[in-house]
């Protein structure tokens, strides 16, 4: 049985591949898929099989999913440029008769209003339109997106526009380690698993850094377009800014909010909040 993990060089794609190989399936079943070949050495070390390919190059990912029997899609990065490299990559894989696409898209991908869900709101309609059977992973926020920037919250405060919204954040871990157990059992096709960890505020948030480090760590909620301009005074470009600040509106509205379907997977709770914290110190 192959598995073939499309973004394999990216930090959640490498995660999957792991999960895969810790979960015992050989090296030699493994397709690992990116752009670039040297970043994939490592593993061609480890006997996985790599081939490079680009969601924007439709030979390539014709050539690199030839012969696979299942496919780990992992959406790609580029946020306004989804639409045609997904097409291809679903395109890629009807053409390879793949048996099983399992697609990483967003927490309540059909409903949700924020922008960041148009994208995979249409992909998963690709992937059902195509025929392919198909798993949609829709995975809330990763906790990295909070624990990374510890050392701008013991300084400055948490800030955002989420106001009293919940979010079921998770690590990246876990939402590789349910991935490969979706990959590697049975019980799966055609169904929607809405993935993230316990829910909490960005007040939440801020108490617990606080409470770990001792520094006087407070929320300050903004407006979405004041919110922007901070973002952009801290060095991120305005329409990378603005998607920010409007996901962290769809977090007030509870689209980043889910049950317990990453808990059923994992067979354990996942990460917590506190855990990640203590871990990122």
């Amino acid at each position: 049985m192959s598995i073939a993990v499309t973004g394999a060089t990216g930090q959640l794609g490498r995660l999957i591949v792991t999960a895969l190989l810790d979960r015992g399936v050989p090296a030699g079943e493994i397709v690992a898929i990116g752009r670039d070949r040297e970043r994939l050495a490592d593993l061609a070390g480890q006997g996985v099989v790599t081939r490079p390919a680009d969601y924007d190059d439709p030979d390539s990912l014709r050539a690199a999913l030839a012969g696979t029997e299942k496919l780990m899609f992992v959406s790609g990065s580029e946020v306004g440029r989804r639409r045609p490299q997904h097409a291809n990559v679903v395109s890629a894989a009807r053409e390879a008769g793949v048996g099983l696409v399992v697609y990483t898209s967003i927490a309540h991908a059909d409903t949700a209003e924020m922008r960041l869900a148009g994208e995979h709101r249409d992909t998963e309609r690709l992937i059902r339109d195509s025929g392919l059977p198909y798993v949609f992973l829709r995975n809330s926020w990763y906790l990295e997106n909070y624990t990374d920037q510890l050392d701008a919250y013991r300084e400055h405060g948490v800030a955002g526009a989420a106001g009293d919204g919940r979010v079921s954040a998770a690590t990246r871990a876990d939402y590789a380690e349910a991935a490969a157990v979706v990959l590697t059992s049975d019980g799966h096709d055609h169904q929607v698993y809405e993935l993230g960890g316990a829910p909490f505020t960005l007040t939440d948030l801020a108490a617990e850094v606080a409470r770990q480090t001792g520094a006087p760590v407070g929320y300050t909620d903004l407006p979405a377009d004041r919110y922007t301009e901070v973002l952009v005074a801290a060095g991120l470009p305005e329409g990378y800014a603005a998607v920010l600040a409007d996901s962290d509106l769809g977090l007030a509205r509870g689209e980043l909010e889910v049950g317990d379907d990453l808990a059923k997977l994992l067979g354990h709770a996942p990460t917590t909040l506190a855990e990640a914290i203590r871990a990122a110190r």
